[in-house]
């Protein structure tokens, strides 16, 4: 993978960041609602104390400007002050960001062994009882909405068994959120897998080294799973992303301090800072990882690399 490709990658990325920070910039001011009467919470003020909260905020700018200080500087890193906090909103965001990963971790464990498990389980064995039990469970994954599997195990797990703790931020506390985005990912991970590993299966090259005797677990460990790993590393990299920055529901529902309660936090009081930073952070994040994904591809197969 030659540094000429990587450094048209990174140049590639500036436009998708300048227009994803467009969009978000143009959204939040069309939002109906004043910011300035959404921090003061229905208080009384006189139309002066208004205006003054609006220039302390730098709200009676030109649009313009303010779109061009909102790029300068999210391009630096610093995305300002809170509306509603007057804190440095890149120390909100990387005090909540922890327990977002955290949580975007294991539900990616989850969803990870799962997936693997049930699809390789399937894929070897096509059009059984296993594939067909397989391919139920993970449409059910896919199709149950994530809020109300996070309630049926709040409270079978939370409630009636009282195995783990429904509200927290420690390791035991993590179990049930972590299965509930686990989930779909699994699903859609064993549905992939088990399509790849039929694949590979039917071509040639497999076909050769059962002819030549070689152990079937030889065959699927050298021969199938990596050759099968493509396309998943591709579900797997886009699902982190977007857990990263999708954890929304899931940290209400199990009232968990997160970047995704700070984004809702953001939009209802209209804090343009907070929720531009959010935004520009889980953006980055998403281009980073699928670019990793990308360098990921060459090590895996040379042959991509090549290419």
């Amino acid at each position: 993978m030659s540094g000429e490709w990587l450094v048209r990658r990174i140049i590639g990325i500036i436009p998708v960041l300048v227009l994803t920070w467009t969009l978000v910039f143009i959204a939040m001011h069309l939002i109906p609602g004043d910011p300035v009467s959404l921090i003061l919470g229905g208080t009384p003020a006189s139309e002066e104390v208004l205006q003054a909260e609006r220039h302390n905020l730098g709200l009676d700018r030109p649009v313009l400007a303010q779109f061009f200080d909102f790029l300068r500087r999210a391009a630096t890193g610093d995305f300002g002050l809170s509306f509603t906090t007057r804190q440095p909103v890149i120390a909100m965001i990387g005090s909540q960001l922890p327990y977002t990963l955290s949580l975007a971790g294991g539900g990616l464990l989850v969803g990870g062994v799962f997936g693997t498990l049930l699809g390789t389980l399937a894929g070897l064995r096509p059009n059984g009882w296993a594939d067909m039990a397989v391919m139920t469970s993970a449409l059910m994954g896919l199709s149950l909405p994530t809020f109300w599997i996070g309630m049926v195990l709040i409270y079978v797990f939370g409630n009636v068994l009282r195995w783990v703790p429904i509200v927290g931020t420690g390791f035991s506390s993590l179990i049930l959120p972590s299965i509930t985005v686990g989930l779909f990912l699994a699903g859609g991970l064993a549905r992939l897998i088990r399509a790849s590993i039929i694949e590979i299966q039917s071509q040639d090259y497999i076909r050769t080294a059962r002819a030549k005797g070689l152990w079937p677990v030889t065959i699927v460990a050298k021969h199938i799973a990596r050759n099968a790993v493509i396309p998943p590393i591709t579900l797997l990299g886009v699902q982190f992303a977007l857990l990263i920055g999708g954890a929304v529901v899931t940290e209400r529902v199990f009232a968990r301090p997160g970047i995704g309660n700070l984004l809702v936090e953001g939009v209802l009081s209209k804090d343009y800072p907070l929720v531009q930073g959010v935004v520009t952070m889980t953006t980055a994040g998403y281009i980073i990882i699928n670019l990793l994904i990308d360098v990921l591809y060459g090590l895996i197969d040379p042959r991509i690399s090549r290419a």
